[in-house]
């Protein structure tokens, strides 16, 4: 019997949660992922970052990025994860950041709405996806936008979220909100300039109460909280911020996927006792979204 629904959220919290998906951090150990195809990618001018890259004389290759892509997906296999891809729609040149339209949470994926009009299609091929794997839906934002790159279970019980008022605007963080603190868990909200896209572009969790973060882009209000967590941080530079060095991927047991060109962030990464898989993505990065971007976990080891 199929357990697929667009809601199994309960009003009013107690949603149990699923047994064969899921996730209550950012840095369990990551079993399942889902990435966006590539087949249509194109860079969209919509973005500081990929503005960046085209006033300094950058040039989208398409073979180029589909080798990267096929290594940064036999790098996930190695790690021991298996991804899962969405059948691609030539109308959406930026399916493949598969972290922005939905969010997996304990009880389930929630179902996001995109800022951007060339990516306020990307639900349809979603929703197929969670209904031909059999996973039930949490729910779907239906206030204002709010897009996955804001949206991190940081840690067991704490979800921060992002908001700039246009990616993520204050009335989709607040309908997230109502829902999490329904089901018990804290959710802080943390307010910044609509330059930086998403929240991932300036904080990754790294492991267990580690975090990557650039001190220069974020106020001390989050510095502080991060404190009040007992979470240390590893500081990045802001030139790192602007190639996207700092949106990486937790795998679990020390374990962080890096883009290659983010040197900093390696080195300091495995001086800390890390172990790094570093795929060169710098077609997708230059184009304004990076590893963390281009997936969406599905199933993570409890932390």
């Amino acid at each position: 019997m199929s357990e697929f629904t667009y809601k199994r959220r309960m009003d009013g919290g107690g949603t149990s949660r699923l047994s064969q998906w899921g996730m209550d951090s950012e840095y369990g150990v990551l079993k399942d992922v889902l990435i966006g195809p590539m087949d249509n990618y194109s860079w969209q001018m919509g973005n500081a970052m990929s503005r960046r890259s085209v006033r300094l004389g950058r040039h989208y290759d398409a073979e180029v990025a589909k080798e990267q892509y096929q290594n940064m997906l036999q790098m996930y296999q190695h790690a021991g994860v298996t991804p899962h891809l969405l059948e691609p729609d030539t109308n959406l040149p930026y399916q493949i950041y598969a972290r922005d339209s939905s969010v997996m949470t304990p009880w389930g994926p929630v179902i996001t709405q995109l800022y951007s009009p060339w990516r306020r299609g990307e639900w349809v091929e979603l929703v197929k996806f969670y209904q031909r794997k059999d996973i039930p839906i949490y729910d779907i934002i239906t206030a204002g936008t709010f897009e996955g790159g804001d949206f991190m279970v940081l840690e067991p019980g704490v979800i921060l979220c992002g908001y700039t008022g246009e990616r993520t605007s204050e009335a989709g963080l607040l309908q997230m909100k109502s829902w999490v603190e329904a089901e018990g868990w804290e959710f802080k909200a943390y307010e910044f300039d609509p330059y930086f896209l998403h929240l991932d572009v300036k904080v990754a969790m790294l492991s267990e109460k580690l975090a990557a973060v650039c001190t220069q882009a974020v106020e001390d209000e989050l510095l502080d909280w991060f404190t009040s967590k007992h979470i240390e941080i590893i500081d990045i530079s802001y030139r790192s911020v602007l190639e996207l060095g700092v949106n990486v991927v937790a795998l679990g047991n020390d374990r962080v996927m890096i883009p290659e060109q983010s040197k900093e962030l390696i080195e300091k990464a495995k001086a800390h006792g890390l172990d790094v898989f570093a795929p060169d993505l710098s077609m997708f990065t230059s184009g304004g979204g990076g590893i963390h971007c281009m997936c969406q976990p599905l199933k993570r080891e409890p932390a």
